[in-house]
């Protein structure tokens, strides 16, 4: 063999070759792909009494949770009890935050919201109210305009961390104007748990309660039972997210998020919200019901599994649209959506459509109006396939297309379906 081709032989195997398994990992610094399983591992209890940190609300939540991530990373329990929330409680890195099911139970308080009195330029660090009742120092606060010639609206998060009278230092600078004359005003509105740049936790066995009644609507991209931006490998389980006056559980640019065998229910906006940029997202044997939108895939969701859930009495079960491509969504019971079953949003062309989604061996039961759609195709979207999926209709009245595809679409695929009643 010439000694070129001996070369090439001898790389393209060693290329071809795998690693070694890691068979007794050590501890090393840096590493987080690859730890010991350790028999015991950190644990603070949190309660309203008996526990390493007693107390009824965040404060109490949040030291345990910074205590733990400054020794390195553990767990949190939440015992039984109620806490009330006047801020988030701020997730950090390797921290599992672990309740007792529905006998630990997180409320947000009431809201309040009043206009600001003086201006705060983006470079200022506080603000004056004009009404300061029912704020508090350490209170979580959403800052909100409208620019009056723009139309575009500036929303800042924040926290209360000093006063007098009614003016208050801020946590952080605005880096934001806000002015009178753009209607400014600031709410004690937050997320229940916030995670930001935070990697590597687990939410078990939680009941979060947004007080929808009492409290203003702050959306998704900002808020949420639970509120995720730009974090790794979250995984959510056995948590009830309810009554918030926005989303359920809503995810920003997060990857690797797992979200299993939770109730998202009675929310105003969105059950389950895989945010713009998350890349393989798991959703997986949840109860969604009563939202706006059972699960909303927003811009550039791609690779996620949404699968063996139960979504009902939304006004559309799922939707799909801005770059939301190659998704599967397989073994769901979708029912008594208002207006459909599945919608794919027509976007703005081709260019920005959802392609190469599955829709296969779904449960379809009474979803859409009279003359309307249970899966509804709009825009350019293409290349979707609908595979062995059962529907029906039970409620009478004028008939329902199962699949309804717009005049630019192509290449949608519809075989092997059951219908009953449409």
């Amino acid at each position: 063999m010439k000694p070129t081709l001996l070369f090439l032989a001898i790389t393209s195997s060693l290329f071809a070759a795998e690693r070694p398994e890691v068979t007794l990992p050590r501890q090393t610094s840096g590493d987080t792909a690859v730890q010991p399983n350790w028999e015991e591992t950190l644990t603070i209890t949190v309660g309203t009494k008996d526990a390493d940190i007693i107390g009824s609300d965040q404060r109490a939540i949040q030291a345990a949770v910074d205590h733990v991530a400054r020794l390195g990373g553990g767990t949190v329990r939440i015992l039984a009890g109620t806490y009330r929330l006047r801020n988030a409680v701020y997730l950090q890195s390797g921290v599992h935050l672990i309740g007792e099911g529905e006998k630990t139970v997180l409320i947000k308080e009431s809201s309040t919201t009043t206009p600001l009195k003086l201006d705060s330029d983006w470079y200022d660090q506080e603000i004056t109210l004009h009404n300061a009742a029912g704020f508090r120092i350490g209170d979580g606060v959403c800052l909100r305009a409208k620019d009056a010639k723009t139309g575009r609206q500036t929303v800042i998060k924040r926290t209360l961390t000093a006063r007098s009278g009614n003016r208050f230092k801020l946590d952080k600078p605005l880096r934001e104007n806000l002015w009178q004359m753009n209607d400014a005003t600031c709410s004690t509105l937050f997320p229940l748990l916030s995670g930001e740049f935070v990697d590597d936790l687990r939410i078990e066995n939680l009941v979060l309660d947004g007080n929808r009644e009492h409290n203003a609507e702050l959306d998704g991209n900002y808020a949420g039972c639970i509120f995720l931006q730009d974090c790794n490998r979250i995984h959510i389980r056995g948590v009830t997210a309810r009554n918030n006056h926005g989303d359920g559980i809503s995810w920003q640019i997060c990857h690797d998020v797992v979200v299993e065998n939770c109730v998202s229910e009675n929310n105003k906006n969105l059950g389950l919200h895989p945010g713009s940029g998350s890349q393989r997202p798991v959703i997986r044997n949840n109860t969604l019901r009563g939202n706006d939108i059972g699960i909303f895939f927003c811009w550039g969701v791609k690779y996620g599994l949404a699968e063996q859930n139960t979504i009902e009495g939304n006004r559309v079960g799922i939707s799909i649209g801005h770059r939301d491509t190659d998704n599967l969504i397989t073994g769901n019971t979708i029912r008594d959506s208002k207006l459909n079953g599945v919608l794919f949003r027509p976007e703005r062309g081709p260019d920005f459509a959802g392609h190469r989604n599955r829709i296969e061996r779904n449960t379809f039961i009474d979803n859409a109006p009279e003359g309307g759609a249970v899966i509804d195709i709009q825009g350019g979207t293409e290349s979707i396939t609908i595979r062995d999926n059962t529907f029906t209709e039970t409620r009478g009245g004028k008939k329902r297309e199962v699949v309804k595809q717009g005049p630019d679409t192509k290449q949608i695929v519809v075989e092997g379906s059951q219908t009953k009643g449409l």
